[in-house]
């Protein structure tokens, strides 16, 4: 055994330490991801990134890593990992040589003015975890390739102008568990393959022009095992409230407003354990609120006005707008 006191040495230390110092302070930066850095700075013009000092974007010398991007060691090189360029009025299409850092595990462009579709080629960033494009003015169908982000765990795309089907190919992220498609013109029936995601916490697809009914998206036996927020609201949603959403047990905000559905509201949605807030306004149900929904211990607000309820059936809580957002679940 090595007596404690030589490590203790001054200079015993140095020579321990100074080959990992080296390899930090010295590594070079892939050219790869160089190369593709330089091609972005060249494309988003210089009011935006005047902060991008050097042609390395980790740094070279006395020059920090330019602003937004987070570079790590892998073997005798550093990649870029995390490349966040966000509300800096970015104008113009997605800048595709993005697609070339293949390392980048985190991508936020949102609150920009992007526009035009998002590429195909965005299926090589395998190691993707957080891609983040809100609030700009993307358009288009969303490319199939998204499905081989494996490695995806947060995808905002909320708050742009998407069109088409909502690709069946998300269901194919084993790992994606917050999932924001609001405030797009997403058309067609919502997939029924996302309730295969056994991380899924988080599903917005509101204020679209989704068509369907609930029944269809919960017809996979033991789909949306984790899924605690289900916002549907704004689309032209049909049809009625299947008891068999109860089996959802995790879900805690259910939002059906503004659509068209109709029936009546089955006493088994009052059996979800952690049920919070239930908006059913302004669609066509019917009938009664089951006296079970009143006796419930956790559920806070329930909004019915703007249907055919009996006269007499009250809705629950103070009715104060509740609001999440996109940065409450960011990581």
């Amino acid at each position: 055994m090595v007596d404690m006191a030589y490590w203790r040495h001054p200079i015993v230390l140095l020579a321990f330490l100074l080959p990992l110092l080296f390899s930090v302070t010295f590594s070079k930066t892939l050219k790869r991801d160089v190369k593709a850095l330089n091609e972005i700075k060249s494309s988003l013009g210089w009011r935006v990134v005047y902060s991008w000092v050097g042609d390395d974007p980790c740094g070279d010398g006395d020059l920090p890593p330019w602003s937004g991007v987070k570079c790590s060691v892998q073997g005798d090189y550093r990649v870029v990992t995390e490349l966040e360029v966000y509300a800096v009025s970015i104008v113009g299409p997605f800048p595709i040589a993005v697609t070339n850092l293949l390392d980048l595990q985190r991508l936020d462009l949102h609150n920009n003015k992007l526009t035009g579709p998002i590429p195909p080629q965005i299926g090589r960033l395998k190691r993707l975890k957080v891609l983040n494009l809100r609030w700009n003015k993307l358009q288009d169908v969303l490319p199939p390739e998204i499905g081989e982000l494996k490695s995806l765990t947060h995808l905002y795309l909320s708050f742009n102008n998407f069109k088409g089907e909502i690709p069946k190919e998300l269901a194919n992220l084993p790992e994606l568990r917050y999932l924001y498609l609001h405030e797009n013109r997403f058309t067609g029936r919502i997939p029924a393959e996302l309730g295969t995601l056994q991380n899924l916490r988080h599903l917005d697809v509101g204020n679209n022009h989704l068509v369907g009914t609930i029944r269809e998206l919960i017809r996979i036996e033991g789909c949306f095992p984790a899924l605690r927020n289900l916002y549907l609201n704004n689309n032209y949603l049909t049809g009625g409230i299947p008891a068999q959403l109860a089996n959802l047990t995790n879900l805690e905000i259910l939002h059906l407003s503004y659509n068209k559905m109709t029936g009546i509201i089955p006493s088994a949605l009052a059996r979800l354990p952690r049920l919070t807030y239930l908006y059913l306004d302004h669609n066509q149900f019917s009938g009664r609120i089951p006296d079970a929904f009143y006796k419930h211990p956790f559920l806070k607000e329930m909004y019915i006005e703007g249907n055919a309820f009996r006269e007499g059936v009250n809705p629950i809580g103070v009715h104060k707008v509740l609001e999440v957002t996109d940065t409450d679940f960011l990581v």
